[in-house]
Protein backbone atom coordinates (compact mmCIF):
# COMPACT_ATOMS: atom_id res chain seq x y z
CA UNK A 1 0.00 0.00 0.00
CA UNK A 2 1.50 3.49 -0.70
CA UNK A 3 1.79 5.49 2.64
CA UNK A 4 -0.79 7.90 3.60
CA UNK A 5 -0.16 11.79 4.44
CA UNK A 6 -1.86 13.91 7.06
CA UNK A 7 -0.73 17.29 7.88
CA UNK A 8 -1.71 18.55 11.78
CA UNK A 9 -2.21 22.41 11.72
CA UNK A 10 -3.82 25.35 13.58
CA UNK A 11 -4.82 28.77 13.40
CA UNK A 12 -1.56 30.00 15.11
CA UNK A 13 1.17 29.25 17.25
CA UNK A 14 0.65 27.31 20.56
CA UNK A 15 -2.67 25.51 19.76
CA UNK A 16 -1.48 22.28 20.39
CA UNK A 17 0.00 20.90 17.26
CA UNK A 18 3.18 19.66 18.97
CA UNK A 19 1.54 17.52 20.98
CA UNK A 20 -1.20 16.75 19.62
CA UNK A 21 1.63 15.45 16.64
CA UNK A 22 3.21 13.44 19.15
CA UNK A 23 0.58 11.69 20.86
CA UNK A 24 -0.85 10.45 17.12
CA UNK A 25 3.04 9.67 16.22
CA UNK A 26 3.11 7.50 19.48
CA UNK A 27 -0.43 5.93 19.23
CA UNK A 28 -0.08 5.24 15.69
CA UNK A 29 3.31 3.45 16.35
CA UNK A 30 1.66 1.46 18.96
CA UNK A 31 -0.55 0.24 16.29
CA UNK A 32 2.08 -1.21 14.79
CA UNK A 33 2.09 1.18 11.57
CA UNK A 34 5.51 2.02 10.61
CA UNK A 35 5.38 6.01 11.44
CA UNK A 36 7.51 9.00 9.47
CA UNK A 37 7.00 12.75 10.58
CA UNK A 38 7.88 15.65 9.04
CA UNK A 39 7.46 19.72 9.90
CA UNK A 40 6.78 22.78 7.50
CA UNK A 41 9.07 25.43 7.28
CA UNK A 42 12.56 26.17 9.23
CA UNK A 43 12.34 24.70 12.62
CA UNK A 44 15.74 22.55 14.31
CA UNK A 45 13.67 21.56 17.42
CA UNK A 46 10.12 19.69 16.78
CA UNK A 47 11.80 17.16 14.61
CA UNK A 48 13.86 15.70 16.88
CA UNK A 49 11.09 15.17 18.78
CA UNK A 50 9.39 13.61 16.05
CA UNK A 51 12.40 11.31 15.82
CA UNK A 52 12.29 9.79 19.36
CA UNK A 53 8.32 9.60 18.65
CA UNK A 54 8.82 7.32 15.73
CA UNK A 55 12.34 5.71 15.36
CA UNK A 56 12.97 7.27 12.53
CA UNK A 57 14.93 10.80 11.37
CA UNK A 58 12.07 13.97 10.64
CA UNK A 59 12.56 16.32 7.86
CA UNK A 60 11.61 19.72 6.48
CA UNK A 61 9.66 20.81 3.85
CA UNK A 62 9.60 24.50 3.04
CA UNK A 63 7.85 25.98 0.02
CA UNK A 64 9.82 29.31 -0.47
CA UNK A 65 13.44 27.97 0.18
CA UNK A 66 13.28 24.57 -1.51
CA UNK A 67 12.06 23.94 -5.09
CA UNK A 68 9.08 21.91 -5.97
CA UNK A 69 11.70 18.76 -7.02
CA UNK A 70 13.14 18.95 -3.97
CA UNK A 71 9.89 18.54 -2.22
CA UNK A 72 8.60 16.04 -4.50
CA UNK A 73 12.28 14.23 -3.23
CA UNK A 74 12.23 14.36 0.17
CA UNK A 75 8.63 13.11 0.29
CA UNK A 76 9.54 10.32 -1.55
CA UNK A 77 12.67 9.33 0.59
CA UNK A 78 9.85 9.99 3.74
CA UNK A 79 7.46 7.88 2.41
CA UNK A 80 10.21 4.94 1.80
CA UNK A 81 9.02 2.30 4.28
CA UNK A 82 6.25 4.31 5.99
CA UNK A 83 2.47 3.45 6.35
CA UNK A 84 1.71 6.90 7.04
CA UNK A 85 3.06 10.16 7.06
CA UNK A 86 2.50 13.05 9.79
CA UNK A 87 3.27 16.72 8.66
CA UNK A 88 3.54 19.24 11.54
CA UNK A 89 2.86 22.65 10.41
CA UNK A 90 4.42 26.10 11.52
CA UNK A 91 2.85 28.86 12.88
CA UNK A 92 -1.08 28.77 11.32
CA UNK A 93 -1.99 26.68 8.69
CA UNK A 94 -1.84 29.77 6.48
CA UNK A 95 0.94 31.76 7.49
CA UNK A 96 3.89 32.92 5.00
CA UNK A 97 5.60 35.58 3.10
CA UNK A 98 3.03 38.24 1.01
CA UNK A 99 4.32 36.06 -1.82
CA UNK A 100 5.36 34.23 -4.37
CA UNK A 101 2.04 32.45 -5.15
CA UNK A 102 2.10 28.77 -3.70
CA UNK A 103 5.41 29.36 -2.45
CA UNK A 104 5.39 31.50 0.72
CA UNK A 105 6.38 28.93 2.80
CA UNK A 106 2.98 28.59 4.13
CA UNK A 107 2.40 25.18 5.20
CA UNK A 108 -0.55 25.72 2.85
CA UNK A 109 1.34 25.38 -0.18
CA UNK A 110 2.53 22.33 0.91
CA UNK A 111 -0.91 20.70 1.54
CA UNK A 112 -2.26 22.16 -1.60
CA UNK A 113 1.15 21.18 -4.00
CA UNK A 114 0.51 17.27 -2.87
CA UNK A 115 -2.76 16.61 -1.77
CA UNK A 116 -2.64 16.61 1.70
CA UNK A 117 -5.54 16.46 3.62
CA UNK A 118 -5.12 18.89 6.93
CA UNK A 119 -6.32 17.77 10.15
CA UNK A 120 -7.07 21.46 12.05
CA UNK A 121 -6.39 21.56 16.13
CA UNK A 122 -8.66 24.17 17.23
CA UNK A 123 -7.65 25.63 21.10
CA UNK A 124 -11.72 26.20 22.17
CA UNK A 125 -10.08 28.29 25.11
CA UNK A 126 -12.35 31.29 25.80
CA UNK A 127 -15.07 30.36 23.47
CA UNK A 128 -17.92 28.08 22.67
CA UNK A 129 -20.21 28.12 19.25
CA UNK A 130 -17.66 30.59 17.76
CA UNK A 131 -15.58 28.35 17.42
CA UNK A 132 -17.45 26.83 14.39
CA UNK A 133 -16.74 30.13 12.77
CA UNK A 134 -12.86 29.92 13.13
CA UNK A 135 -12.96 26.25 11.73
CA UNK A 136 -15.21 26.68 8.60
CA UNK A 137 -13.14 29.94 7.71
CA UNK A 138 -10.35 27.83 7.76
CA UNK A 139 -11.85 24.94 5.60
CA UNK A 140 -13.24 27.27 2.90
CA UNK A 141 -10.35 29.99 2.67
CA UNK A 142 -8.52 27.84 0.34
CA UNK A 143 -11.09 25.46 -1.68
CA UNK A 144 -7.58 23.38 -2.75
CA UNK A 145 -6.81 22.44 0.63
CA UNK A 146 -8.76 20.11 2.71
CA UNK A 147 -9.51 20.06 5.62
CA UNK A 148 -10.85 16.44 6.93
CA UNK A 149 -11.29 16.82 10.57
CA UNK A 150 -10.86 18.90 13.70
CA UNK A 151 -9.64 17.72 16.77
CA UNK A 152 -10.56 20.34 19.78
CA UNK A 153 -7.91 21.57 21.97
CA UNK A 154 -7.85 22.97 25.76
CA UNK A 155 -11.76 21.77 26.46
CA UNK A 156 -13.29 22.91 29.67
CA UNK A 157 -15.95 20.95 30.88
CA UNK A 158 -18.32 18.55 29.21
CA UNK A 159 -20.44 21.17 28.71
CA UNK A 160 -17.90 23.01 26.88
CA UNK A 161 -17.43 19.91 24.42
CA UNK A 162 -20.76 20.33 23.35
CA UNK A 163 -21.32 23.60 22.23
CA UNK A 164 -18.19 23.98 20.28
CA UNK A 165 -18.23 20.29 18.64
CA UNK A 166 -22.50 20.52 17.76
CA UNK A 167 -21.43 24.10 16.24
CA UNK A 168 -18.71 22.67 14.05
CA UNK A 169 -20.79 19.82 12.89
CA UNK A 170 -23.81 22.04 12.27
CA UNK A 171 -20.59 23.98 10.36
CA UNK A 172 -20.06 20.80 7.86
CA UNK A 173 -17.22 19.41 9.28
CA UNK A 174 -16.06 16.40 11.33
CA UNK A 175 -14.84 16.54 14.80
CA UNK A 176 -12.35 13.89 15.23
CA UNK A 177 -11.52 13.81 18.76
CA UNK A 178 -11.05 16.76 21.74
CA UNK A 179 -8.49 17.63 24.26
CA UNK A 180 -9.98 18.19 27.81
CA UNK A 181 -7.92 21.02 29.43
CA UNK A 182 -4.47 19.41 31.04
CA UNK A 183 -1.96 22.12 32.74
CA UNK A 184 0.32 19.77 33.27
CA UNK A 185 1.11 18.68 29.90
CA UNK A 186 3.51 21.47 28.91
CA UNK A 187 6.87 21.06 26.49
CA UNK A 188 9.16 22.73 28.40
CA UNK A 189 10.74 26.16 26.40
CA UNK A 190 13.21 28.30 26.30
CA UNK A 191 14.73 31.43 23.86
CA UNK A 192 14.31 29.64 21.14
CA UNK A 193 11.56 27.47 21.15
CA UNK A 194 11.20 23.80 22.95
CA UNK A 195 13.90 22.66 25.66
CA UNK A 196 15.85 19.88 22.84
CA UNK A 197 14.25 16.77 22.80
CA UNK A 198 18.04 15.27 24.15
CA UNK A 199 18.21 16.88 27.35
CA UNK A 200 14.75 16.13 28.19
CA UNK A 201 15.16 12.97 30.69
CA UNK A 202 11.61 12.05 30.85
CA UNK A 203 10.98 12.40 27.38
CA UNK A 204 9.44 8.68 26.68
CA UNK A 205 7.20 8.97 30.03
CA UNK A 206 6.03 12.11 28.33
CA UNK A 207 5.36 10.21 24.85
CA UNK A 208 3.84 7.58 26.20
CA UNK A 209 1.26 10.12 28.51
CA UNK A 210 0.48 11.78 25.03
CA UNK A 211 -0.11 8.91 23.31
CA UNK A 212 -2.00 7.42 25.74
CA UNK A 213 -4.03 10.07 25.74
CA UNK A 214 -4.42 10.29 21.90
CA UNK A 215 -5.86 6.91 21.94
CA UNK A 216 -8.62 7.74 24.99
CA UNK A 217 -9.48 10.93 23.18
CA UNK A 218 -9.40 10.80 19.03
CA UNK A 219 -10.68 8.77 16.96
CA UNK A 220 -7.44 6.58 15.47
CA UNK A 221 -8.86 5.44 12.70
CA UNK A 222 -10.92 7.89 11.48
CA UNK A 223 -8.07 9.91 11.30
CA UNK A 224 -5.85 7.09 9.15
CA UNK A 225 -8.70 6.86 6.87
CA UNK A 226 -8.66 10.70 6.54
CA UNK A 227 -4.95 10.89 5.44
CA UNK A 228 -4.81 10.87 1.28
CA UNK A 229 -1.88 8.18 -0.24
CA UNK A 230 0.82 9.93 -2.20
CA UNK A 231 3.14 8.73 -5.06
CA UNK A 232 5.50 11.96 -4.77
CA UNK A 233 8.01 11.08 -7.53
CA UNK A 234 12.22 10.65 -6.91
CA UNK A 235 14.19 13.31 -8.20
CA UNK A 236 18.15 13.68 -8.31
CA UNK A 237 18.27 17.18 -6.80
CA UNK A 238 20.99 18.38 -4.20
CA UNK A 239 20.22 20.69 -0.83
CA UNK A 240 24.09 22.09 -1.29
CA UNK A 241 27.18 20.10 -2.35
CA UNK A 242 28.61 18.51 0.36
CA UNK A 243 31.75 20.31 1.62
CA UNK A 244 33.76 17.75 1.65
CA UNK A 245 33.90 13.44 1.41
CA UNK A 246 34.60 13.30 4.97
CA UNK A 247 32.60 15.96 7.21
CA UNK A 248 33.47 16.31 10.79
CA UNK A 249 30.36 17.66 12.13
CA UNK A 250 29.90 19.06 15.94
CA UNK A 251 27.31 17.34 17.79
CA UNK A 252 26.03 17.44 21.53
CA UNK A 253 23.48 19.64 23.35
CA UNK A 254 25.44 23.20 22.54
CA UNK A 255 25.29 22.19 18.62
CA UNK A 256 22.30 20.42 17.63
CA UNK A 257 20.42 22.77 14.85
CA UNK A 258 21.57 20.31 11.93
CA UNK A 259 19.23 19.79 9.35
CA UNK A 260 18.21 15.83 8.65
CA UNK A 261 17.78 16.78 5.19
CA UNK A 262 21.11 18.53 4.91
CA UNK A 263 23.06 15.29 6.37
CA UNK A 264 20.39 12.93 4.36
CA UNK A 265 21.65 14.67 0.68
CA UNK A 266 25.52 14.63 1.38
CA UNK A 267 25.18 10.96 2.06
CA UNK A 268 23.29 10.14 -0.85
CA UNK A 269 26.14 12.18 -2.85
CA UNK A 270 28.58 9.79 -1.08
CA UNK A 271 29.79 11.72 1.81
CA UNK A 272 30.35 10.24 5.15
CA UNK A 273 29.39 12.50 8.68
CA UNK A 274 31.72 11.86 11.51
CA UNK A 275 30.71 13.70 14.41
CA UNK A 276 32.27 14.74 16.89
CA UNK A 277 31.38 16.82 20.86
CA UNK A 278 33.35 20.15 21.52
CA UNK A 279 31.22 19.69 24.87
CA UNK A 280 33.44 16.74 25.56
CA UNK A 281 36.63 18.56 24.58
CA UNK A 282 36.88 16.61 21.04
CA UNK A 283 38.48 18.13 18.15
CA UNK A 284 37.48 17.22 14.64
CA UNK A 285 38.96 13.98 13.06
CA UNK A 286 42.31 14.82 11.45
CA UNK A 287 40.91 12.86 8.81
CA UNK A 288 38.42 14.56 7.51
CA UNK A 289 38.45 16.87 4.66
CA UNK A 290 35.84 19.40 5.93
CA UNK A 291 34.37 20.72 9.55
CA UNK A 292 30.94 22.27 10.05
CA UNK A 293 29.82 23.87 13.38
CA UNK A 294 26.26 23.68 13.24
CA UNK A 295 23.37 25.96 15.15
CA UNK A 296 22.78 25.41 19.16
CA UNK A 297 22.94 26.76 22.52
CA UNK A 298 26.78 27.92 22.91
CA UNK A 299 25.53 30.43 24.98
CA UNK A 300 24.41 28.30 27.40
CA UNK A 301 27.78 26.74 27.86
CA UNK A 302 30.04 29.44 28.04
CA UNK A 303 32.70 27.72 30.44
CA UNK A 304 32.75 24.35 29.22
CA UNK A 305 33.58 25.51 25.68
CA UNK A 306 36.33 28.63 26.69
CA UNK A 307 37.70 25.72 28.94
CA UNK A 308 38.03 22.98 25.97
CA UNK A 309 41.25 23.26 24.68
CA UNK A 310 42.02 19.88 22.79
CA UNK A 311 38.53 21.43 20.84
CA UNK A 312 40.50 24.62 20.58
CA UNK A 313 43.80 23.55 19.46
CA UNK A 314 42.35 20.72 17.47
CA UNK A 315 40.08 22.99 14.92
CA UNK A 316 42.80 25.75 14.91
CA UNK A 317 45.15 22.86 13.47
CA UNK A 318 42.30 21.95 11.03
CA UNK A 319 41.66 25.28 9.85
CA UNK A 320 45.34 25.78 8.39
CA UNK A 321 44.29 23.72 5.34
CA UNK A 322 40.94 22.44 5.67
CA UNK A 323 37.41 24.47 5.51
CA UNK A 324 35.60 25.01 8.25
CA UNK A 325 32.11 26.63 8.67
CA UNK A 326 29.71 27.45 11.79
CA UNK A 327 26.11 28.08 11.38
CA UNK A 328 24.17 30.39 13.95
CA UNK A 329 25.64 29.16 17.47
CA UNK A 330 28.66 27.88 15.35
CA UNK A 331 29.24 31.15 14.15
CA UNK A 332 29.53 32.25 18.01
CA UNK A 333 32.23 29.92 18.76
CA UNK A 334 34.30 30.22 15.62
CA UNK A 335 34.45 34.28 16.99
CA UNK A 336 36.72 35.55 19.82
CA UNK A 337 34.47 35.46 22.58
CA UNK A 338 31.17 34.72 23.32
CA UNK A 339 29.61 37.39 26.36
CA UNK A 340 26.30 35.11 28.17
CA UNK A 341 23.29 36.45 29.63
CA UNK A 342 24.66 37.63 32.86
CA UNK A 343 27.48 39.62 31.01
CA UNK A 344 30.72 37.25 31.24
CA UNK A 345 32.74 36.84 28.51
CA UNK A 346 33.80 33.30 27.70
CA UNK A 347 37.29 33.01 25.37
CA UNK A 348 36.23 31.18 21.89
CA UNK A 349 38.51 29.64 19.38
CA UNK A 350 39.40 33.02 17.56
CA UNK A 351 39.48 31.49 14.03
CA UNK A 352 37.36 34.49 13.07
CA UNK A 353 37.48 38.04 14.94
CA UNK A 354 34.09 39.04 16.22
CA UNK A 355 32.61 39.17 19.57
CA UNK A 356 29.02 38.27 20.00
CA UNK A 357 26.88 39.07 23.17
CA UNK A 358 23.28 37.04 24.66
CA UNK A 359 23.84 40.00 27.61
CA UNK A 360 21.78 42.94 25.22
CA UNK A 361 19.72 40.40 23.09
CA UNK A 362 17.78 41.04 20.17
CA UNK A 363 15.43 38.70 18.22
CA UNK A 364 16.43 38.43 14.38
CA UNK A 365 13.53 35.84 12.34
CA UNK A 366 13.17 35.60 9.35
CA UNK A 367 13.63 34.09 5.57
CA UNK A 368 17.12 35.10 3.93
CA UNK A 369 18.39 34.37 0.55
CA UNK A 370 22.41 35.05 0.46
CA UNK A 371 24.75 35.30 -2.49
CA UNK A 372 28.22 34.32 -1.13
CA UNK A 373 30.84 36.90 -1.92
CA UNK A 374 34.18 33.88 -1.72
CA UNK A 375 34.45 30.62 -2.31
CA UNK A 376 34.05 28.28 1.17
CA UNK A 377 32.35 25.37 2.90
CA UNK A 378 28.89 26.71 1.42
CA UNK A 379 29.64 27.09 -2.12
CA UNK A 380 31.35 29.07 -4.83
CA UNK A 381 31.40 32.76 -5.27
CA UNK A 382 28.47 34.30 -6.76
CA UNK A 383 26.74 31.22 -5.53
CA UNK A 384 22.92 31.88 -3.79
CA UNK A 385 21.46 29.57 -1.06
CA UNK A 386 18.30 30.24 0.87
CA UNK A 387 17.20 29.49 4.65
CA UNK A 388 16.53 31.76 7.74
CA UNK A 389 17.88 33.19 10.67
CA UNK A 390 16.56 32.63 14.47
CA UNK A 391 18.05 34.10 17.24
CA UNK A 392 18.68 36.43 19.86
CA UNK A 393 22.29 36.98 20.04
CA UNK A 394 24.23 39.45 18.26
CA UNK A 395 27.53 41.32 17.00
CA UNK A 396 29.08 43.38 19.63
CA UNK A 397 32.66 43.86 17.91
CA UNK A 398 32.45 42.85 14.47
CA UNK A 399 36.11 42.36 13.83
CA UNK A 400 38.15 42.80 10.61
CA UNK A 401 37.24 40.15 8.25
CA UNK A 402 35.69 40.03 5.01
CA UNK A 403 31.98 39.75 4.99
CA UNK A 404 31.16 36.32 4.14
CA UNK A 405 27.42 37.06 2.04
CA UNK A 406 25.28 39.64 0.90
CA UNK A 407 21.47 39.12 2.15
CA UNK A 408 18.31 39.87 1.14
CA UNK A 409 15.13 38.60 3.18
CA UNK A 410 12.12 36.45 2.40
CA UNK A 411 10.67 39.57 0.63
CA UNK A 412 13.58 40.91 -1.32
CA UNK A 413 14.72 43.60 0.34
CA UNK A 414 18.48 43.94 0.66
CA UNK A 415 19.98 43.18 4.24
CA UNK A 416 23.35 44.30 3.06
CA UNK A 417 26.67 42.09 4.10
CA UNK A 418 26.46 39.69 6.50
CA UNK A 419 28.77 37.15 8.15
CA UNK A 420 32.40 36.63 8.01
CA UNK A 421 35.25 34.69 6.06
CA UNK A 422 39.13 34.00 6.13
CA UNK A 423 41.04 32.04 4.37
CA UNK A 424 39.56 28.55 5.26
CA UNK A 425 37.08 29.35 7.71
CA UNK A 426 33.27 30.87 7.22
CA UNK A 427 30.30 31.96 9.26
CA UNK A 428 27.13 33.51 9.56
CA UNK A 429 24.01 33.34 11.39
CA UNK A 430 22.34 32.06 8.49
CA UNK A 431 20.99 28.99 8.50
CA UNK A 432 21.46 27.59 5.05
CA UNK A 433 18.52 25.13 3.86
CA UNK A 434 18.72 24.68 0.46
CA UNK A 435 20.39 26.63 -3.29
CA UNK A 436 18.38 28.49 -5.02
CA UNK A 437 17.74 26.35 -7.90
CA UNK A 438 17.03 28.28 -11.26
CA UNK A 439 13.76 27.77 -12.65
CA UNK A 440 12.17 26.41 -9.87
CA UNK A 441 8.70 27.24 -9.16
CA UNK A 442 10.07 29.50 -5.81
CA UNK A 443 11.95 31.54 -7.65
CA UNK A 444 10.89 35.44 -7.25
Amino acid sequence: MNTRALMIAAPRSGGGKTTTTLGLLTALRKKGLQVQAAKTGPDYIDPAFHEVATGRPSLNLDSWTMSGDMLEAMLADAAQGADILLIESAMGLFDGLMGPQDARGAPSDIAQRFGIPVLLVLDVSGQGQSAAATAHGFATLNPNVNVVGVVLNQVGSERHLTMASEAIRSAGLKVLGAFMRDPTLQLPERHLGLVQAREQSELNALLSTLGTRAEASLDIDAIIAGAQEITPVRHDVQTIPPPGQRIAVADDQAFSFFYSHLARSWRLAGAVIVPFSPMADEAPDPSCDACWLPGGYPELHGPQLASASHFHDGLRRFAQSHPVHGECGGFMVLGRAIEDAQGVVHPMTGLLDHVTTFARRKMNLGYREGTLMHDCALGAQGDILRGHEFHYARISEAGSDEPLAMLRDGNGKDLGPAGAWRGHVSGSFFHVMAARHEGSFNEQ
